[in-house]
């Protein structure tokens, strides 16, 4: 089997959601293609209305697609029952909410471990990995602090570890610093990433913020429901740009190329879609 195809762990073809609101149409995504690779750090950015956050939530299933196909881990999730979904999720994905979505009347140990609850993890053992990723996100004094007695950047930390808790292949992450400063921002962005290198573990992020883009080995930039072009970090740092053919046949432009933000030695590769 090619290498390539092995590594693939997401695969995105014609991807299409409208919405109907009143009489009127909606189109949120209007035919998305991409694919994922085992341990990548993709970034999918656009400002607020681009479809971003339509596009998270069909890879998390949370959404049904008007058209098209989501292969994740070798599953067409587009045509799973709910019940399937559910399972399939508790399995293999992990999620970091914008707004934290902690449990108030839990400590930061108890809400690590929920997901192991639901894996049927032991108490000793859901308590031990949940400790230890506590510690890894530089919480070990915090574990028994409740929501309410950790500020905003402690609370996204336990949410992290919630994430991160029993390895799933993949974690989703929904705008993780929109409620962060921006010095926080980047100490929380670290933290997600050195964590998902650690295990190979494929990380997903939407974000308005582009000060988050040098993260992400494969950038989505997306407007108006549609990709406009896809970044990708090759070995050595430098970056190829895909972009979507549009209207006009307009070859990428100097702007485009400069929004490269990879390294800062970035050597920009434009490649026609």
């Amino acid at each position: 089997m090619n290498t390539k195809k092995q590594d693939m762990i997401i695969e995105v073809n014609d991807l299409v959601k409208t919405y109907l609101l009143g009489k009127e149409r909606v189109r949120a995504l209007r035919g998305v293609d991409f694919t994922i690779n085992r341990g990548e750090i993709v970034i999918i950015v656009g400002s607020s209305g681009s479809g971003k956050s339509t596009l998270l939530n069909m890879l998390a299933g949370l959404e049904k697609p008007t058209k098209g196909n989501i292969e994740i881990l070798g599953h067409n999730i587009a045509k799973m029952s709910e019940n399937k979904l559910t399972k399939f999720r508790q399995k293999h994905i992990g999620f970091i909410f914008q707004s934290y979505n902690l449990l108030p009347t839990m400590t930061a140990l108890q809400n690590v471990s929920l997901p192991l609850v639901f894996k049927g993890v032991a108490v000793k053992q859901r308590e031990r990995e949940a400790a230890k990723l506590l510690s890894a996100v530089g919480l070990k004094t915090h574990m028994f602090h409740k929501p309410t007695q950790m500020s905003g950047g402690q609370q996204q930390r336990v949410g992290i570890a919630r994430a991160f808790a029993g390895s799933p292949e993949i974690v989703f992450a929904d705008e993780p610093t929109g409620n962060l400063d921006s010095k926080t921002s980047l100490k929380v962005m670290d933290l997600i990433a050195q964590l998902a290198r650690k295990k190979r573990q494929t990380l997903i992020m939407v974000t308005h913020d582009r000060a988050l883009i040098p993260y992400g080995d494969q950038v989505i930039d997306i407007l108006d429901g549609k990709i406009q072009t896809i970044t990708k970090k090759a070995e050595g740092g430098s970056c190829e740009i895909d972009k979507e053919d549009d209207t006009t046949g307009n070859s990428n432009s100097v702007d485009d190329i400069n929004s490269c933000q990879c390294s800062d030695q970035c050597h920009r590769d434009t490649v026609r879609s």
